[in-house]
Formats: structure tokens, C-alpha cells, sequence
């Protein structure tokens, strides 16, 4: 997103001691001997709790698999998964987006900012084992695999629209479970107002991480408790009828169609109710430009370009832009009411 890059000798405060680092024995003593109990809250037996998580803390990288390796193994073990039933409810009108255009050109800081590059050089991300933490504001605190919550939770194929804020866009077939589904089995206490997502901290494995020092990692977003558990919002684990590859978020990432893309965090280890406002990674880097809702909006540009139209992938095509994205039924009842 073009921000301004301070020189190496800058280093945040949040990578001095690492957060991440900060509770990994934690975590760690938790998948290995509490798993049982947060397995419980999503309808397993403790068993397979700590079977699936491994004692792996969230999102670190071990004895797993990378890459195609991981996708294949995600088609073995869910079979009934991809391809998911398609939800007649989301429609588009557009034509889908190449699958390969849409592959080889995204965003993903984390492996530097050629968007051409990014599929190859997340590739080295391992994606398998995948825990995520579920912590904050909630009756029961747990860790829970991947593979777990597949499982556990219905799936299912929406076609949405994708829109960046640098102004290109994309039509694709998501595959993933209602958000409202995965915060129900989450059982938020009454004063969690927002919900927190972290993404991964593997500087070994993310080129981006280990050069760009400047940037506050691991990646954060948040979204209030009403847009999480919106109709649209979207716990992904797949696209185009199969698994993420690495740059799209493998193994499991969030879908907020009617805002810019950066706030449907990629590859989310660690989900946080919380009361208050979280920040953000972009709006703490750059305020006056990236602000917490950052919902699609024609109306108001960007400092540095215009919202008002948008470039497909794939055919260069250009479209006006959609306040919300064009999702304005199902979400402008969101910021429009009396507080």
C-alpha cells in the first residue's frame, strides 16, 4: 500500500519482546494438557483435541507440510469439503475471475510486496499442523486445529466480489463457514463488543517478516462483534472448490466482501474477544488512511487515487465502484442506526 518505510534501525516496540513469544509456553502447556477442554467447546472429545493440535502453539511452524504437499493432504482428509455446496443466496454480477489471475496476483505483506511473487515465496509457509487460539471475552478459552474445525462446522461455496483498496478487484467462489457459526461455538461473554484476529509471526519462514522490520508483525485486524457475525462474514478455507494456497491465507482466513480487502486477515492463528476497539495494522501504521470499518466507499478516495472505479483481474476491465462493495442489503444497517 505504498506507506512510508523507516530505516532498519527504527524497531517497533512490538517486535523488542515479541507478544507471540511472550505466551508461547502458555500455549504450548495449553494444547498439551488443556485441549481436551476447549475441544469440548466445539463438540469434540478431549482426545482429539490434543490428538489434532499436536501441542503445537498457534500457528508455529514444526513437523508438517508446506505448500502443495499441504493442499493435497487438506483434499484427502476433507474430501466433502471441496467442493462444498454452493449457497444460492450470493450471487454475482459479473463473470468469475480467471482462477489463475486471481492465484497470481494478491497481496500478502508477509512475503514482500510483488504481488506476482507472493505465490512462490509463500510456499515456504508450513501449513500443517494449523492451531488457532480462541481467547479474550469467552466462557472457555481453547485451542483448536484446522483439520478439527472442518469437521465440526458446516461448509459451504460463495461467490463474492473482492475489492482491494489500490482499485482492482476480483469475482471468486470462496469456500468456508459462516463467521456467526464459528463465534456462536466460541460463546462470547456478554461484554465482548469486538472480536480481535492475529495472523502468524514465522520471520524463518516469511521473507517479508525477517526484512521488512519496520512493520509492526504479526498482522492484526478486528471487526465489531455485529460485522463478525453478519450473514456475509466468512471463515474461509478454500477457493475455487479447493483449499487456499499459501498466498490467498492458507490454511484459514476471514472474508469481509463489503470492505477493503486488507481487513479479511490471511492466515489467522489467534481470535480475541474483546470489549473495546482493537487497532489495526494498517490504521496504526497510517491513520488518515486505512481507518477501522474501511468499507468500500466510491465517494471517498484514497489520498493518493480514486475509489470511484475498478480494475479486474484477469481482463484489465473496469467497473464504477459499489458503495459497500455492492453488498449495501446486507450491511448498511450496520452504520446507519441510532447509537
Amino acid at each position: 500500500m505504498l506507506i512510508r518505510r523507516p530505516h532498519g534501525f527504527e524497531l517497533p516496540e512490538a517486535l523488542a519482546t515479541s507478544e507471540t513469544v511472550f505466551h508461547a509456553r502458555r500455549r504450548f502447556l495449553r494444547a498439551a494438557g488443556c485441549a481436551g477442554v476447549g475441544a469440548l467447546a466445539l463438540g469434540c472429545s478431549p482426545g482429539e483435541g490434543r490428538a489434532a493440535t499436536g501441542k503445537v502453539a498457534p500457528g508455529s511452524p514444526g513437523p508438517g507440510l508446506r505448500g502443495e504437499g499441504a493442499v493435497r493432504e487438506a483434499l484427502r482428509l476433507h474430501p466433502s469439503v471441496y467442493p462444498s455446496p454452493r449457497n444460492a443466496r450470493f450471487t454475482l454480477d459479473r463473470p468469475l475471475t480467471d482462477e489463475q489471475a486471481a492465484l497470481s496476483y494478491t497481496n500478502f505483506y508477509e512475503f514482500k510486496n510483488d504481488k506476482e511473487l507472493v505465490a512462490s515465496r509463500a510456499a515456504e509457509l508450513t501449513l500443517r499442523p494449523w492451531t488457532v487460539e480462541v481467547t479474550g471475552l469467552v466462557e472457555k478459552p481453547f485451542l483448536i486445529d484446522v483439520d478439527t474445525l472442518l469437521r465440526k462446522l458446516p461448509s459451504e461455496e460463495r461467490l463474492y466480489r473482492h475489492r482491494c483498496v489500490e482499485a482492482w478487484a476480483m469475482a471468486v467462489p470462496w469456500t468456508g463457514t459462516p463467521m456467526k457459526a464459528f463465534v456462536d461455538r466460541c460463546r462470547p461473554r456478554s461484554a465482548a463488543r469486538f472480536v480481535r484476529f492475529v495472523s502468524f509471526l514465522r520471520p524463518e519462514e516469511a521473507i517479508g517478516q525477517r526484512e521488512d522490520r519496520w512493520y509492526p508483525w504479526p498482522y492484526y485486524e478486528g471487526l465489531s462483534l455485529a460485522e463478525a457475525t453478519n450473514d456475509l462474514t466468512l471463515l474461509a478455507t478454500g477457493i475455487y472448490g479447493k483449499p487456499l494456497p499459501p498466498q490467498h491465507g492458507a490454511p484459514i482466513r476471514v472474508v469481509t466482501p463489503w470492505k477493503y480487502g486488507y481487513k479479511s486477515i490471511k492466515s489467522v492463528v489467534r481470535v480475541e474477544f474483546v470489549k473495546e476497539q482493537p487497532p489495526t495494522f494498517w490504521n496504526d501504521l497510517e491513520p488518515a488512511e486505512y481507518d477501522f470499518l474501511s468499507n468500500v466507499n466510491p465517494a471517498v478516495p484514497h489520498p493518493r487515487w480514486s475509489q470511484a472505479s475498478e480494475r479486474m483481474l484477469g481482463t484489465g476491465e473496469r467497473r464504477p465502484t459499489q458503495p459497500y462493495n455492492g453488498y449495501g442489503e446486507w450491511v448498511a444497517q450496520l452504520y446507519t442506526r441510532a447509537s
